[in-house]
């Protein structure tokens, strides 16, 4: 046998170094791959960590896809929202910059391989984008894009929106365990952008409730309600993030909502001056719709819709009846830019809500003012008693205790006194009894013909050293309200004349109420000039003889003065 010589030994010595350097680069390698996982996957649980972390929706959707870039080293990311229609309803994306976004145009709606992903929710992964079948290439000052990977994003069962990255960086193509990362994102996406939705939507009902209960308080506290229905139409333009809101009012209920005409605004929110018409029309509109059919309407698009209002360049539309106790006595009209997304399902059920509770607050507050007013007549009538019961009989009693003593007094001058005691004790009897007839019938909001007369005389002598005085009998409030109207045109009249043209001290003013009303307005002034325009009185009879009344005008009985006398039945 042959011994084995060196240079044999110095060949297998070179070939098992060479396979062990082989082996240790292997080894490096696996080592490198294990790190590069190890970084990649603790970069996975970071961002999963910072996309869980926020609750602000908008700022989710910007975390998530600012993450997805780095993760995978994409130039360029998006996460285009699902609408209701199947289209884009929001893209928020990242890379390029806004003046490249803004000489690009309008955001994608979600044809070609963006809308691919809504019809079949599966991972995408191409290394060429313009080579797919679906596509439908770039607009206008478009980057390129050549890469790609699309990922859905789901919320259980429900597919939220789509992830997209293009253009991983130094030119490579996406991978397998690119993809796997970003599905792996995409689940925690969902799970986070499910979290900031509910948080978004507990805060959005909080704020709804607060907006109804300062609602409900206002209006049973009390508060002018022109002031609450103010606060109404704004919060529920606030709350439903609207450009525009305005609230019609049917001010006579009565009339059935078939035969309303038009609805009055009471209230408008929104830019600008408001209205130039106060009503809204109802016949054959959407307004007149849920007036008549208590339900709400809701419009994507309100630029072919009749709204009973013009309104410039209406988007997004919100029609609310005010409806409570099986009655509809107005609506609420919202409506957002053009551009604006539309009302989502939430948000008409809980504007839909908070119309209807404030419909009940109005009804409840209307019911509390009548029990108010209930409570103010009822104490009227314990006053009337009270007076007819105890003061007028003392009164009597007083009066009939002078006139016995008139007859045994000898004295002229005593007997006079006595005489004119008397008879002004019957005067403030009858003045008493029109006060209480006052009490019984005037109305607890509107002033009584006596008041409103008494601020009349009160508007024309406040400056001026005139003494007046007003003596009324009768029931005054047995005069209709167009008999009263008609009272206070003339007394206006007859005080004004007497204050501009007699140069009068003295001004009396009577009221009496029988089968007639008469109002006698006496002053002791140097009487009409002959040079005034008599048109007022002229006014003055024309009312009497519409009424089939009377109307005269004469000096007083010693010459001095005016006395005007105009009177009209009470029916």
């Amino acid at each position: 046998m042959t011994a084995p010589s060196g240079d044999s030994y110095s060949v297998r010595s070179t070939l098992s170094q060479l396979r062990l350097r082989e082996l240790l680069t292997e080894v490096k390698d696996r080592v490198d791959q294990i790190i590069d996982a190890r970084d990649r996957m603790d970069g996975l649980v970071e961002a999963m960590l910072s996309v869980t972390a926020g609750l602000d929706l908008d700022q989710t959707l910007r975390t998530i896809v600012r993450t997805a870039n780095s993760l995978v080293e994409a130039r360029y990311g998006a996460l285009g929202v699902r609408g209701a229609d199947g289209y884009l309803t929001q893209f928020v994306h990242e890379g390029i910059d806004a003046a490249t976004a803004a000489s690009i145009g309008d955001l994608p709606a979600g044809h070609g391989v963006l809308g691919l992903l809504f019809h079949q929710p599966e991972t995408i992964r191409l290394d060429n984008l313009a080579s797919h079948a679906a596509s439908v290439g770039f607009p206008v000052n478009h980057p390129p894009m050549h890469t790609f990977l699309g990922v859905p994003v789901r919320i259980r069962d429900e597919i939220f929106g789509n992830l997209y990255l293009t253009e991983k960086r130094n030119g490579l193509p996406f991978t397998e365990d690119d993809e796997v990362i970003v599905q792996a994102l995409a689940a925690a996406a969902g799970i986070a952008i499910d979290n900031a939705r509910l948080y978004e939507s507990a805060r959005t009902r909080q704020a709804w409730i607060e907006a109804t209960r300062d609602t409900a308080t206002a209006f049973l506290a009390g508060t002018a309600a022109d002031a609450v229905l103010a606060h109404v139409v704004e919060h529920a333009r606030t709350l439903t993030q609207a450009e525009r809101a305005f609230l019609a009012i049917d001010d006579d209920p009565g009339i059935s909502a078939a035969n309303r005409r038009e609805l009055r605004i009471a209230r408008w929110s929104g830019p600008g001056a408001g209205p130039s018409s106060p009503v809204a029309r109802v016949s054959g509109t959407a307004i007149g719709q849920v007036l008549t059919e208590g339900t709400p309407l809701s419009f994507d698009d309100a630029a072919d819709i009749d709204l009973g209002k013009p309104i410039d360049r209406p988007g997004p539309t919100l029609i609310l009846p005010l409806h409570a106790q099986g009655s509809t006595f107005g609506v609420l009209v919202i409506v957002r830019p053009i551009s604006a997304s539309p009302f989502s399902i939430e948000i008409l059920e809980l504007a839909a809500a908070f119309t209807e509770q404030a419909a009940l607050a109005i009804q409840l507050s209307e019911a509390q003012q009548r029990v108010r007013e209930l409570d103010v007549l009822t104490d009227r009538d314990r006053i009337a008693r009270d007076l007819h019961d105890h003061v007028i009989q003392r009164l009597f009693a007083a009066g009939l205790s002078l006139q016995g003593t008139i007859a045994r007094t000898r004295t002229p001058e005593v007997r006079q006194r006595l005489t004119d005691v008397v008879n002004d004790l019957q005067d403030v009897v009858q003045e008493i009894r029109t006060s209480i007839f006052d009490l019984h019938g005037s109305n607890a909001q509107s002033p009584g013909l006596r008041q409103r007369l008494e601020q009349v005389i009160a508007q024309h002598t406040a400056d001026i050293d005139l003494r007046t005085s007003l003596r009324a009998s009768g029931p005054l409030s047995v005069v209709t309200p167009i008999l009263a109207d008609h009272a206070e045109a003339v007394v206006r009249e007859a005080v004004s004349n007497a204050v501009r043209h007699a140069n009068a001290r003295t001004l009396s003013v009577s009221v009496d109420v029988a089968d007639d009303l008469t109002i006698t307005v006496c002053d002791d002034g140097t009487g009409i000039p002959d040079n005034i325009t008599p048109s007022g009185l002229s006014n003055l009879s024309r009312r009497a003889r519409d009424l089939c009344g009377t109307f005269t005008i004469h000096p007083n009985p010693d010459d001095t003065g005016t006395r005007l006398r105009w009177s009209a039945p009470l029916h």
